[in-house]
């Protein structure tokens, strides 16, 4: 072979490689890899049952976008929060450090949300909020990566003095646990309930967890007030209705409550529970086609009744859904991705909700009331209601 023979015929092999290359990497950027989502929920303990709701709820939701995000294949990663925020910075960690996940999707209690809000803020993930209602997260320490689906502390006792004092209730007890999440709910009441006309004779809380109501029970019934609101969640809740009737209360002085009072507990509160109102953005009855759908195809899926807790999951999953066909797939597309998501109508078993600035959900609030033991809507207690976001600066 001549030498000009030989350099034609390497420049030629020379460029058959470059070429078969450049197609290699075309495919390599057709396929790209998998959108990695962690769940930082709580998987044991008191709160366990709320972490596989919400899980359940985001996984229906990817289901129906074909399993993907964006045309992305998703690989999923678990860590159990265990409900304890000293832990919660390292477990945060894990899933950002470790996994290198591009989601994070967390959590229930809003003591351990204040860790993930530091690792969010500090390492700039995409953080979903799929429960945890601490104000701080969508107030002081917003951030353009955070977003929450489901509600702040505040939120449902913002819709519950209107309704009250429109019931000729002028003048009320308020009781609950005394912390972050009871003087949270405190904070939505005082505001609704003053500026409708009622007038707040008492304040009364003991410690969280504690369960021991007689005293101040007693002492509702010496003040004599036109009604009583309060905040108390699952088994304190439960406990809190049946000590309410057995004092004698039931049926003399009324009972109201942000919805969490009532939700999940009727069974073990018993007949106790029959009569009370509560304002929350969802309820099992409510009767719309979109709810109706969704609880069916729940059921199927699951083999389960979902909750307020798997329809925030369900939403946290559309709402990624949303952002990530928006930037087809690429979330390192941020600008274009926030966007979305701020943007974002939700079509959701709740209805229809909107993304506020603070990045918290603007929704309507029902006014539900316990009947032969079921939460039944009776009417909207606040339409499209936002909360203020009050000293949220996105950086």
């Amino acid at each position: 072979m001549t030498s000009r023979r030989l350099i034609l015929t390497r420049g030629a092999a020379l460029v058959g490689t470059a070429s078969s290359s450049l197609l290699l990497s075309g495919i390599a950027r057709a396929q790209p890899a998998k959108v990695r989502v962690g769940f930082m929920l709580p998987y044991t303990g008191t709160y366990a049952q709320l972490g596989v709701a919400i899980e359940n709820g985001f996984r229906m939701a990817i289901d129906e976008q074909g399993g993907k995000l964006g045309g992305r294949e998703i690989e999923y990663f678990k860590v159990d929060d265990e409900s304890e925020p000293s832990k919660a910075i390292e477990n945060a960690n894990k899933l950002v450090q470790r996994d290198k996940v591009d989601v994070l999707v967390g959590t229930v209690h809003s003591g351990v949300q204040m860790g993930i809000q530091k690792v969010a803020r500090e390492s700039g993930v995409l953080s979903l909020i799929p429960n945890a209602g601490v104000l701080a997260a969508t107030r002081s320490l917003c951030a353009p990566n955070v977003f929450r689906t489901s509600f702040t502390n505040s939120q449902p006792t913002l819709a519950l003095g209107q309704p009250m004092v429109a019931r000729g209730h002028k003048k009320a007890v308020w009781i609950t646990w005394k912390y972050a999440a009871g003087d949270d709910a405190f904070e939505g009441f005082k505001e609704s309930y003053t500026k409708a006309g009622g007038t707040i004779i008492k304040e009364l809380g003991l410690p969280f967890p504690q369960v021991e109501f007689q005293a101040l029970l007693t002492e509702i019934a010496a003040l004599k007030p036109d009604a009583v609101a309060c905040f108390f969640a699952g088994g304190g809740a439960a406990k809190f209705i049946r000590d309410y009737a057995a004092a004698g209360l039931k049926g003399k002085i009324p009972l109201y409550g942000s919805g969490f009072l009532t939700e999940g507990v009727l069974q073990a509160a018993g007949p106790a529970a029959e009569g009370i109102i509560t304002t929350l953005h969802y309820s099992d009855s409510l009767n719309t086609p979109r709810n109706h759908t969704f609880r069916l195809d729940y059921a199927k899926t699951f083999r389960s009744q979902p909750d307020v807790y798997a329809v925030q999951g369900y939403d946290t999953g559309l709402l990624l859904a949303q952002g990530a066909n928006a930037v087809k797939g690429d979330l390192n597309n941020k600008a274009v991705l926030y966007k979305a998501l701020e943007g974002a109508v939700i079509d959701s078993p709740r209805g229809k909700w909107t993304m506020s600035k603070a990045h918290n959900p603007v929704q309507d609030i029902y006014l539900r009331q316990v009947q032969n033991g079921e939460n039944k809507v009776i009417g909207i207690a606040a339409k499209a209601l936002a909360d203020s976001g009050a000293g949220c600066k996105m950086a």
